[in-house]
Protein backbone atom coordinates (compact mmCIF):
# COMPACT_ATOMS: atom_id res chain seq x y z
CA UNK A 1 0.00 0.00 0.00
CA UNK A 2 0.83 3.81 -0.53
CA UNK A 3 1.85 5.67 2.50
CA UNK A 4 3.27 8.74 4.00
CA UNK A 5 6.97 7.26 6.11
CA UNK A 6 8.84 9.51 8.95
CA UNK A 7 12.05 7.84 8.89
CA UNK A 8 13.87 10.80 10.88
CA UNK A 9 12.80 13.67 12.49
CA UNK A 10 12.98 17.59 10.91
CA UNK A 11 11.19 20.00 8.25
CA UNK A 12 7.91 18.58 5.98
CA UNK A 13 10.98 17.23 3.50
CA UNK A 14 11.59 14.21 5.58
CA UNK A 15 8.29 13.08 5.25
CA UNK A 16 8.87 10.12 2.35
CA UNK A 17 6.61 8.39 0.30
CA UNK A 18 6.50 4.73 0.82
CA UNK A 19 5.37 1.01 -0.12
CA UNK A 20 4.32 -0.87 3.14
CA UNK A 21 2.53 -4.04 3.03
CA UNK A 22 -1.39 -4.20 3.79
CA UNK A 23 -2.03 -4.56 7.14
CA UNK A 24 -4.33 -7.00 8.73
CA UNK A 25 -6.64 -6.90 11.88
CA UNK A 26 -6.22 -8.03 15.55
CA UNK A 27 -7.82 -9.26 17.79
CA UNK A 28 -10.21 -5.97 18.42
CA UNK A 29 -9.57 -4.37 15.21
CA UNK A 30 -10.42 -3.62 11.56
CA UNK A 31 -8.94 -2.75 8.90
CA UNK A 32 -10.12 0.83 7.14
CA UNK A 33 -9.98 1.54 3.59
CA UNK A 34 -8.72 5.22 4.01
CA UNK A 35 -9.85 8.03 1.67
CA UNK A 36 -9.06 11.21 3.80
CA UNK A 37 -6.80 11.85 6.45
CA UNK A 38 -6.25 15.14 8.98
CA UNK A 39 -3.57 16.86 9.84
CA UNK A 40 -3.13 18.24 13.59
CA UNK A 41 -0.16 19.99 15.00
CA UNK A 42 0.39 16.59 16.92
CA UNK A 43 1.79 15.69 13.67
CA UNK A 44 4.32 18.41 13.19
CA UNK A 45 5.20 17.83 16.44
CA UNK A 46 5.99 14.24 15.89
CA UNK A 47 7.62 15.35 12.67
CA UNK A 48 9.79 17.88 14.50
CA UNK A 49 10.69 15.03 17.14
CA UNK A 50 9.36 17.26 19.90
CA UNK A 51 6.02 15.49 20.72
CA UNK A 52 5.80 14.06 24.23
CA UNK A 53 5.85 10.37 24.07
CA UNK A 54 7.54 10.54 20.64
CA UNK A 55 7.04 6.99 18.45
CA UNK A 56 10.02 4.80 17.37
CA UNK A 57 11.19 5.56 13.65
CA UNK A 58 10.20 5.25 11.30
CA UNK A 59 6.20 5.54 11.58
CA UNK A 60 3.95 6.46 9.62
CA UNK A 61 1.94 9.77 10.92
CA UNK A 62 -1.33 10.57 11.18
CA UNK A 63 -4.09 10.41 13.96
CA UNK A 64 -7.43 10.44 12.41
CA UNK A 65 -9.31 9.49 9.01
CA UNK A 66 -12.36 8.65 7.15
CA UNK A 67 -12.86 5.09 5.02
CA UNK A 68 -14.32 2.05 4.52
CA UNK A 69 -14.33 -0.64 6.51
CA UNK A 70 -12.68 -3.62 4.53
CA UNK A 71 -11.77 -6.51 7.16
CA UNK A 72 -12.81 -7.46 10.16
CA UNK A 73 -10.85 -9.07 13.47
CA UNK A 74 -12.19 -11.10 15.85
CA UNK A 75 -14.61 -10.04 19.05
CA UNK A 76 -15.91 -7.24 16.80
CA UNK A 77 -19.39 -6.63 17.10
CA UNK A 78 -21.51 -4.21 15.77
CA UNK A 79 -19.69 -3.20 12.71
CA UNK A 80 -19.79 -4.64 9.08
CA UNK A 81 -17.32 -4.53 5.80
CA UNK A 82 -18.21 -1.58 3.70
CA UNK A 83 -19.53 0.52 6.87
CA UNK A 84 -18.34 3.94 6.00
CA UNK A 85 -16.43 5.22 9.54
CA UNK A 86 -14.27 7.53 10.83
CA UNK A 87 -11.91 7.16 13.54
CA UNK A 88 -8.88 8.15 15.75
CA UNK A 89 -6.26 5.96 15.27
CA UNK A 90 -2.50 5.76 17.57
CA UNK A 91 -0.85 6.80 13.83
CA UNK A 92 -0.70 5.50 10.61
CA UNK A 93 -3.62 7.34 9.15
CA UNK A 94 -1.51 8.50 6.10
CA UNK A 95 -1.94 5.74 4.31
CA UNK A 96 -4.09 4.11 2.14
CA UNK A 97 -5.17 1.31 4.70
CA UNK A 98 -4.80 1.62 8.79
CA UNK A 99 -5.95 -0.94 11.38
CA UNK A 100 -7.74 0.67 14.12
CA UNK A 101 -9.80 -0.66 17.46
CA UNK A 102 -13.69 -0.94 16.98
CA UNK A 103 -14.32 0.84 19.79
CA UNK A 104 -13.21 4.33 18.69
CA UNK A 105 -15.14 4.07 15.18
CA UNK A 106 -17.63 7.24 14.47
CA UNK A 107 -20.05 6.36 11.63
CA UNK A 108 -20.00 8.57 9.08
CA UNK A 109 -22.96 11.11 9.39
CA UNK A 110 -25.25 10.56 6.63
CA UNK A 111 -24.66 13.14 3.92
CA UNK A 112 -20.81 13.93 5.02
CA UNK A 113 -18.26 12.91 2.36
CA UNK A 114 -15.12 11.70 3.34
CA UNK A 115 -13.54 14.64 3.59
CA UNK A 116 -15.22 16.19 5.77
CA UNK A 117 -15.33 13.19 7.92
CA UNK A 118 -12.03 12.95 8.20
CA UNK A 119 -11.66 16.46 10.02
CA UNK A 120 -14.09 15.07 12.45
CA UNK A 121 -12.50 12.63 15.53
CA UNK A 122 -9.77 14.67 16.69
CA UNK A 123 -11.91 18.20 17.23
CA UNK A 124 -14.87 16.46 18.60
CA UNK A 125 -13.43 13.87 20.85
CA UNK A 126 -11.00 16.90 21.85
CA UNK A 127 -13.83 19.30 22.60
CA UNK A 128 -16.01 16.85 24.09
CA UNK A 129 -13.37 15.60 27.00
CA UNK A 130 -12.22 19.29 27.79
CA UNK A 131 -15.08 21.29 27.42
CA UNK A 132 -18.16 19.01 28.08
CA UNK A 133 -16.19 16.19 29.93
CA UNK A 134 -13.74 17.38 32.43
CA UNK A 135 -14.34 21.84 32.89
CA UNK A 136 -18.43 20.49 32.64
CA UNK A 137 -19.23 24.07 30.48
CA UNK A 138 -22.95 24.49 30.72
CA UNK A 139 -25.29 26.37 29.26
CA UNK A 140 -25.19 30.18 30.25
CA UNK A 141 -21.52 30.19 30.92
CA UNK A 142 -18.57 32.13 29.10
CA UNK A 143 -15.76 30.46 27.17
CA UNK A 144 -12.55 31.92 26.04
CA UNK A 145 -11.12 30.49 22.60
CA UNK A 146 -7.91 30.43 21.81
CA UNK A 147 -6.89 30.09 18.11
CA UNK A 148 -10.73 30.24 17.32
CA UNK A 149 -10.35 29.76 13.43
CA UNK A 150 -7.78 26.25 14.08
CA UNK A 151 -9.62 23.17 13.74
CA UNK A 152 -10.32 22.57 17.18
CA UNK A 153 -11.10 26.50 17.82
CA UNK A 154 -13.73 26.84 15.14
CA UNK A 155 -15.55 23.25 16.26
CA UNK A 156 -15.43 24.01 19.86
CA UNK A 157 -16.85 27.65 18.99
CA UNK A 158 -20.18 25.98 17.01
CA UNK A 159 -20.42 23.36 19.76
CA UNK A 160 -20.49 25.52 22.48
CA UNK A 161 -22.80 28.20 20.78
CA UNK A 162 -25.06 25.26 20.43
CA UNK A 163 -25.24 24.08 24.17
CA UNK A 164 -26.07 27.73 24.96
CA UNK A 165 -22.96 29.37 26.33
CA UNK A 166 -20.96 33.07 25.37
CA UNK A 167 -18.49 32.55 23.49
CA UNK A 168 -15.19 34.42 23.13
CA UNK A 169 -12.95 33.70 20.39
CA UNK A 170 -9.26 35.33 19.73
CA UNK A 171 -7.58 35.01 16.08
CA UNK A 172 -5.05 36.94 14.50
CA UNK A 173 -7.00 38.45 11.11
CA UNK A 174 -9.98 39.98 10.12
CA UNK A 175 -10.91 37.26 8.17
CA UNK A 176 -10.31 34.71 10.68
CA UNK A 177 -12.36 36.97 13.30
CA UNK A 178 -15.20 37.36 11.04
CA UNK A 179 -15.52 33.65 10.35
CA UNK A 180 -15.37 32.97 14.52
CA UNK A 181 -18.21 35.38 14.32
CA UNK A 182 -20.15 33.48 11.71
CA UNK A 183 -19.37 30.28 13.40
CA UNK A 184 -21.37 31.43 16.58
CA UNK A 185 -18.70 33.60 18.43
CA UNK A 186 -20.29 36.66 20.60
CA UNK A 187 -16.91 38.54 20.28
CA UNK A 188 -13.90 37.91 18.38
CA UNK A 189 -10.75 39.50 19.78
CA UNK A 190 -7.70 40.33 17.77
CA UNK A 191 -5.38 39.01 19.70
CA UNK A 192 -2.65 41.42 17.35
CA UNK A 193 -4.60 44.66 18.47
CA UNK A 194 -6.60 43.89 21.40
CA UNK A 195 -6.08 42.62 25.06
CA UNK A 196 -8.20 39.74 25.53
CA UNK A 197 -8.08 39.87 29.42
CA UNK A 198 -9.96 43.74 28.96
CA UNK A 199 -12.27 42.63 26.83
CA UNK A 200 -13.72 39.36 28.07
CA UNK A 201 -14.17 41.20 31.50
CA UNK A 202 -15.49 44.49 30.08
CA UNK A 203 -18.33 41.88 27.92
CA UNK A 204 -18.49 39.84 31.70
CA UNK A 205 -18.93 42.93 33.76
CA UNK A 206 -16.08 41.89 35.31
CA UNK A 207 -16.87 37.70 35.84
CA UNK A 208 -14.74 36.97 33.78
CA UNK A 209 -14.49 33.39 31.44
CA UNK A 210 -15.77 30.60 33.24
CA UNK A 211 -14.01 27.96 30.90
CA UNK A 212 -10.72 28.76 28.89
CA UNK A 213 -9.57 26.73 25.91
CA UNK A 214 -6.01 26.98 25.02
CA UNK A 215 -3.79 26.29 23.06
CA UNK A 216 -0.60 28.48 24.20
CA UNK A 217 0.17 27.15 26.82
CA UNK A 218 2.95 29.45 29.00
CA UNK A 219 3.31 32.39 26.76
CA UNK A 220 -0.97 33.16 27.93
CA UNK A 221 -0.89 31.43 31.20
CA UNK A 222 -1.16 34.17 33.06
CA UNK A 223 -3.32 36.65 31.24
CA UNK A 224 -5.80 33.17 31.30
CA UNK A 225 -6.08 33.54 35.01
CA UNK A 226 -6.50 37.09 34.92
CA UNK A 227 -9.53 36.42 32.30
CA UNK A 228 -10.88 33.79 34.24
CA UNK A 229 -13.89 34.12 36.42
CA UNK A 230 -14.10 32.85 40.29
CA UNK A 231 -14.22 28.90 39.97
CA UNK A 232 -12.83 29.00 36.64
CA UNK A 233 -11.48 26.22 34.43
CA UNK A 234 -8.51 26.17 32.07
CA UNK A 235 -7.72 23.68 29.49
CA UNK A 236 -4.58 23.56 28.61
CA UNK A 237 -4.35 21.87 24.77
CA UNK A 238 -1.07 22.81 22.79
CA UNK A 239 1.79 24.30 23.74
CA UNK A 240 2.45 26.55 21.13
CA UNK A 241 3.60 29.92 22.94
CA UNK A 242 6.28 27.44 24.96
CA UNK A 243 6.23 25.25 28.10
CA UNK A 244 7.62 26.77 31.05
CA UNK A 245 6.36 29.31 32.94
CA UNK A 246 6.94 30.48 37.03
CA UNK A 247 3.71 30.98 38.45
CA UNK A 248 2.64 31.40 42.15
CA UNK A 249 0.22 29.15 43.24
CA UNK A 250 -1.71 31.88 45.09
CA UNK A 251 -3.02 33.11 41.97
CA UNK A 252 -5.00 30.01 41.43
CA UNK A 253 -6.31 29.76 44.79
CA UNK A 254 -7.08 34.02 44.58
CA UNK A 255 -9.54 32.37 41.68
CA UNK A 256 -10.23 29.18 42.82
CA UNK A 257 -8.95 28.03 39.37
CA UNK A 258 -9.08 24.54 37.59
CA UNK A 259 -6.41 24.23 35.57
CA UNK A 260 -6.10 20.92 33.68
CA UNK A 261 -3.29 20.04 31.28
CA UNK A 262 -4.40 17.14 28.65
CA UNK A 263 -3.60 15.14 25.67
CA UNK A 264 -5.94 13.05 23.67
CA UNK A 265 -3.33 11.04 21.49
CA UNK A 266 -1.55 9.70 24.72
CA UNK A 267 -4.65 8.62 26.40
CA UNK A 268 -5.77 4.82 27.38
CA UNK A 269 -7.59 3.04 24.31
CA UNK A 270 -10.11 2.13 27.32
CA UNK A 271 -10.24 6.07 27.97
CA UNK A 272 -10.36 7.35 24.21
CA UNK A 273 -13.37 4.11 24.14
CA UNK A 274 -15.31 6.25 26.69
CA UNK A 275 -14.67 9.92 25.06
CA UNK A 276 -15.89 7.88 21.59
CA UNK A 277 -19.39 7.57 23.25
CA UNK A 278 -19.85 10.83 24.96
CA UNK A 279 -18.96 12.45 21.07
CA UNK A 280 -21.58 9.61 19.69
CA UNK A 281 -24.23 11.07 22.71
CA UNK A 282 -23.58 15.09 22.86
CA UNK A 283 -21.89 16.13 19.61
CA UNK A 284 -23.21 13.74 16.83
CA UNK A 285 -26.64 15.09 16.17
CA UNK A 286 -25.36 18.36 16.37
CA UNK A 287 -23.73 17.18 13.30
CA UNK A 288 -26.59 15.01 11.92
CA UNK A 289 -28.65 18.27 12.11
CA UNK A 290 -26.15 20.40 10.56
CA UNK A 291 -25.72 22.64 13.48
CA UNK A 292 -22.13 21.84 13.69
CA UNK A 293 -19.58 21.28 11.03
CA UNK A 294 -15.67 21.39 10.54
CA UNK A 295 -14.06 23.66 8.84
CA UNK A 296 -11.94 22.62 6.14
CA UNK A 297 -9.41 25.07 4.79
CA UNK A 298 -7.76 23.07 1.64
CA UNK A 299 -7.10 19.52 0.51
CA UNK A 300 -3.87 17.89 -0.82
CA UNK A 301 -3.18 15.07 -2.07
CA UNK A 302 -1.35 11.94 -0.01
CA UNK A 303 1.87 12.56 -2.15
CA UNK A 304 1.87 16.05 -1.02
CA UNK A 305 1.95 15.74 2.46
CA UNK A 306 5.04 17.68 2.62
CA UNK A 307 3.44 20.96 1.22
CA UNK A 308 0.62 20.04 3.71
CA UNK A 309 2.94 20.36 6.74
CA UNK A 310 4.50 23.12 5.39
CA UNK A 311 1.21 24.95 5.11
CA UNK A 312 0.09 24.24 8.33
CA UNK A 313 3.12 25.36 9.80
CA UNK A 314 2.77 29.11 7.78
CA UNK A 315 -0.20 29.99 10.05
CA UNK A 316 -2.71 30.61 7.17
CA UNK A 317 -5.06 28.31 7.34
CA UNK A 318 -8.16 28.02 8.64
CA UNK A 319 -9.79 25.20 10.59
CA UNK A 320 -8.68 21.37 8.76
CA UNK A 321 -6.11 20.55 6.39
CA UNK A 322 -6.86 17.13 5.09
CA UNK A 323 -5.10 14.81 2.96
CA UNK A 324 -7.00 12.72 -0.17
CA UNK A 325 -6.01 9.11 -0.23
CA UNK A 326 -8.18 8.29 -3.10
CA UNK A 327 -9.88 10.13 -5.86
CA UNK A 328 -13.54 9.57 -4.40
CA UNK A 329 -12.78 11.14 -1.28
CA UNK A 330 -15.13 13.68 -1.61
CA UNK A 331 -18.12 11.10 -2.24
Amino acid sequence: MRAVLLTRTGAPEVLEQAELPKPKPGLGEVVIAVEAAALNYADLMQRQGIYTKAASLPTVPGIECAGTIIDIGREVDGWRIGDRVCTLVSGGGYAEYVTVRADQLMPVPEGLDFITAAALPEAACTVWSNLIDICRLDSGESLLIHGGAGGIGSFAIQVAAARGSTVFATAGSHAKLSLCEELGASRAISYREEDFVTVVQEATNGHGADVILDNMGASYLRRNLDALAVDGRLAMIGLQGGKDVELSLGELFAKRASLFTTSLRDRPTREKARIVQGVLRDIWPLIASGTVRPVIDRTFALGEAAHAHRHMESGRHTGKIVLTVRENSNS
